[in-house]
């Protein structure tokens, strides 16, 4: 569970400024004033009524305090271009900073550590101590899973800030660092580091600073099974960040003790707490714990024999997860390494040995008769042979899991670079009754008859030129537009469902005694998509956005054998299809969405066919 100090850069900028006519008064607020700072001085900032020396200082007040996080970002660009223009070093590291802070605030990691790349430059350039935005890398490696890189910018920032001698900044560093050390599994160190901030926020009197440190030392003791120690930390933690409204790690201690209550087998209480975390995320679009609580009320609900409800907090985890992923951060950053590389690696470690073999083999067959050299020569043949057998068979089945393009890149290079599609059509389909089949039928029955629905699924996007991504238990995905772009993405995509449909109908009139008939429903939506590919082992491709997500809720909204789309997808196929407008359908976290059933080809479509 990631769960780093709100920035060091907030902990240490703790003091906040009002400005009225052309005079800027200092006042030492607390963070929970931050709202009403950053609304009085976009006031100010808009009326325009300020010395022009002082928009830098001002652009910097508004990127730090202001409460919405675009704005954030909004006022650290506006601070990167005016500090520019000024030629002001200083105020372009501040503005990098801050813009990685709003992007972090983002879960845009990959663009989050390249801005505190660019602020580390610029604080290189003005000689500035490397510490705060040190401590800002190591947050973010630490919340993409990057522990030993985590691990390295900590050390780096604590020693930096040591020579500062600012207490605040190296107990945030310290706190931090017990956060990555926590995330790694090394509990005894975490507690050290913890500590250890712990005793400098309470001598030099930093109440929310002291909250972070009982919170996370309450963490340490829940995975040490220390349950009453760890809740009340947590809850004395939870009771000093009301005060600060310091909501996000609010929802993560809650989520912990839902599993403390979990583990003391009290479902009731440990669903109201991981209820409570949902409820504090989702108000405040805290997406990472969005995903978490919804993840944790799946497993909760798992346990309480209620597997529709179970299902349901898990897709909602499924796609928060994958609106919070960023692929380009996971390749940047995560020094992915593959299967296939480790066995080209292999390759290379044979031929080498086979090689030296030969050669003192063939220095051996100087002193020999031509016989034993011909035997030789036939030995180096036969091995070859198995050589290229074996790496066509890993080329085979590298094709099998990956697009033709992407193996070839992932053989060249050893990993993939993540690319933008701006014009895709993806395509969710999911069994209808499939959790009433599971309960009732033998697992290797509905294995069985899964596959013989997905295996023709394959043969017809096949047939269209479609992309498989993956499958999820009885949801199938597929995409149409990558790896090679394609202006007629959506028109195949429908062809494709509608064959998916008829197969559908097929069944129930040609096969009426199987054991299963499954009933489809489809959900289609168009737009841009990031794809690439992800994972140490087992790795695969995959998509990701908002026009994934959308595909998804409209696979959920969809009727028994109807295939719904959204108005982006129809504005593409309407000359091609006939559709049948639903009207304006609530969906959750996306409001109101203007869906179509696509009935079959227009008259115009069929008859060209």
């Amino acid at each position: 569970m990631n769960l780093n100090l709100s920035f060091s850069y907030f902990l240490y900028h703790h003091k906040v400024y009002f400005i009225i006519g052309f005079m800027v008064l200092i006042s030492s607020l607390a963070h929970a004033q931050n709202a009403i700072l950053g609304d009085s001085l976009e006031f100010v900032y808009n009326q325009s009524k300020y010395p022009p020396k002082d928009k830098l200082y001002i652009l910097k007040k508004l990127a730090f305090n202001h409460p919405d996080t675009e704005k954030k970002l909004r006022y650290s660009n506006e601070l990167i271009t005016t500090a520019t223009t000024l030629d002001s070093t200083k105020y372009i590291y501040f503005g990098y900073h801050l813009k990685g802070n709003a992007l972090s605030l983002k879960s845009d990691y990959s663009n989050a550590l390249e801005s505190y790349f660019q602020a580390a430059k610029f604080a290189q350039q003005e000689q500035m101590n490397h510490g705060e935005v040190f401590l800002a890398i190591a947050d973010v490696y630490s919340n993409i899973g990057n522990s030993n890189n985590a691990t390295t910018y900590y050390n780096q920032a604590i020693q930096a800030l040591r020579l500062e001698n600012d207490s605040i900044q190296i107990a945030s560093a310290l706190l931090n660092a017990g956060d990555g050390y926590f995330n790694a599994g090394n509990l005894d160190t975490a507690f050290i580091y913890t500590k250890e901030a712990e005793t400098i926020f309470e001598k030099v009197n930093y109440p929310l600073g002291k909250a972070y440190s009982l919170g996370n030392i309450g963490m340490i003791f829940a995975e040490q099974g220390k349950d009453l120690a760890a809740e009340e930390n947590m809850n004395q933690a939870i009771a000093i960040m009301e005060r600060f409204k310091e909501f996000y790690p609010i929802a993560v201690y809650l989520t912990f003790i839902s599993d403390i209550y979990q583990a003391k087998g009290k479902t009731e209480q440990a669903l109201n707490y991981a209820n409570k975390s949902l409820e504090l995320a989702q108000i405040h679009g805290l997406k990472q714990q969005i995903s978490n609580a919804n993840l944790k009320l799946s497993e909760l609900y798992e346990k309480a024999n209620n597997p529709t409800q179970s299902l349901s907090y898990y897709k909602a985890h499924i796609a928060y997860r994958d609106s919070v992923n960023n692929i380009d951060a996971v390749e940047k950053m995560a020094d992915l390494r593959t299967d296939f590389e480790v066995s080209q690696k292999q390759v290379e470690v044979d031929l080498l040995k086979e090689e030296e073999r030969n050669q003192r083999l063939i220095r051996l067959g100087l002193t020999a008769i031509l016989g034993l050299i011909s035997i030789l020569l036939f030995s180096v043949y036969r091995n070859s042979r198995v050589i290229t057998k074996e790496k066509k068979r890993s080329d085979n089945l590298l094709l099998n899991i990956l697009p033709a393009e992407t193996a070839e890149e992932l053989k060249i290079n050893g990993k993939v670079q993540a690319r933008r599609f701006e014009h895709v059509s993806v395509l969710f389909t999911d069994f209808v009754g499939f959790t009433s089949y599971s309960r009732d039928l033998a697992p290797e029955v509905l294995v069985e008859c899964i596959d013989y629905y997905f295996t023709q699924f394959d043969k017809i996007i096949e047939k269209h030129g479609l992309e498989k991504i993956k499958t999820i238990g009885d949801s199938y995905m597929c995409a149409s537009g990558l790896p090679f772009p394609s202006s007629e993405h959506a028109k195949k995509i429908i062809l494709a469902a509608l064959e998916i449909i008829d197969f559908f109908k097929s069944e129930r009139v040609n096969n009426p005694a199987k054991e299963i008939p499954f009933e489809v429903r489809i959900g289609i939506n168009s737009g841009p998509v990031v794809a690439g590919v992800v994972g140490f082992k087992k790795f695969a491709y995959d998509i990701w956005g908002d026009t994934v997500n959308t595909a998804s809720r409209l696979e959920t909204h969809s009727d028994l054998g109807r295939i719904n789309i959204s108005e982006t997808t129809y504005l593409l196929i309407q000359n091609d299809f006939d559709c049948e407008y639903r009207g304006e359908i609530d969906v959750r976290n996306k409001g109101l969405v203007k869906m179509y059933f696509v009935n079959g080809l227009s008259a115009k479509t069929s008859s060209n066919l």
